[in-house]
């Protein structure tokens, strides 16, 4: 089969590979649709992701499909089953799994290669993480599953409250998304450096967006949109070590900061001992996702309450990626979705 391979550093290869088969427990499915996601980019400017992929390998890891062969003791699943799986699922043993902390799991079975003509899905993930979608749900909209659920146990441990005012720094998928889950109960303030994605994310339910080349510093004007306090949840989804920091300095006294965007491996950021103490600030990171929230993602996608359609810049054949992961560099496409 035709697949995606990372190499290293902006060093992605198509190549014929052999087709998968399933050992037991394991299904393979014809891939539908993979859709590109910002880590994706990430993984490949950085050349590698410290807990989920090491190269060279397989590579990207948001996807939907039929099942087209089913390894033995696979009993709840048959070929031709419309499904998508999470990348990963959790031990359900571990000192995390057992207090239901699942994305936290030291022993996450991590799956990528998404960018293919067919994919096999681990054991553990056909148990916990892998589900049935809709005859009538289009393939890209399922393969969004995976990121939507990281948002949503985002929203989870962000401590919003109805009418909070929250600022969103970011305007990728993630960001977006974001702003399409929590415009129903609070007003988003959206920060980001696209005016055209600016534009989804005021179609999403954004209350007010701003292009941060046209704003010299950020926190000032959240303060003069907040009766001079500051906003009440911020949320930061670019991964960038100085937009942490500027997430923090818009946070008012009581706030929830949730830094949400992974930053590079080793780096740091700085932050006011006195403003933390004496602001009583909730600063949290957020990582991944669990098999709850995976549901829920799939059940609000399949619902079509929001146009996640949005957020699909485009399709694309697979021999197209090279030139689709140059253009997500460029912000020239938000998602993608690659139809091998």
């Amino acid at each position: 089969m035709l697949a995606a391979l990372l190499y290293g550093q902006e060093d992605l290869r198509l190549e014929e590979v052999s087709d998968p088969t399933p050992a037991a427990g394991e299904v393979v499915i014809q891939v539908g649709a993979a859709t590109t996601c910002g880590t994706d980019l990430k993984v490949w400017r950085r050349g590698g992701h410290a807990r989920m992929l090491i190269p060279p390998t397989l590579f990207g890891h948001e996807a939907a499909g039929r099942i087209v062969a089913v390894g033995t003791g696979v009993t709840n699943w048959q070929v031709g089953d419309r499904i998508v799986a999470n990348n990963s699922a959790p031990c359900m043993k571990c000192f995390f799994c057992q207090r239901q902390e699942y994305s936290l799991c030291p022993n996450l079975t991590w799956n990528n290669g998404t960018f293919a003509q067919y994919l096999k899905i681990p054991a553990p993930i056909v148990e916990h993480n892998m589900l049935q979608i809709p005859d009538e749900l289009p393939w890209e909209l399922a393969a969004m599953t995976e990121p939507l659920a990281c948002v949503l146990h985002g929203v989870a441990r962000s401590n919003i409250k109805p009418k909070d005012k929250v600022v969103v720094l970011g305007d990728g998928a993630i960001g977006l998304m974001f702003v399409a889950v929590l415009s129903e109960k609070a007003e988003v303030l959206l920060w980001g450096g696209n005016n055209h994605r600016l534009e989804i994310g005021q179609k999403l339910g954004a209350t007010q967006t701003f292009n941060y080349h046209q704003i010299p510093y950020i926190p000032s004007v959240v303060k003069e949109l907040t009766q001079g306090w500051g906003a009440d949840v911020v949320i930061e989804a670019t991964g960038v070590p100085s937009v942490w920091e500027t997430a923090i300095a818009c946070a008012r006294p009581g706030a929830t900061v949730n830094l949400f965007g992974g930053c590079p491996r080793d780096t740091s950021i700085t932050i006011s001992t006195e403003q933390l103490h004496y602001s009583e600030l909730t600063i949290k990171g957020v990582f991944h996702n669990t098999p709850e929230y995976v549901r829920s993602a799939l059940a609000l996608i399949a619902s079509r309450k929001i146009p996640f359609e949005l957020l699909i810049s485009e399709q694309r054949p697979l021999k197209d990626l090279e030139q689709v992961f140059s253009d997500m560099k460029a912000r020239k496409v938000i998602k993608v979705a690659m139809i091998p």
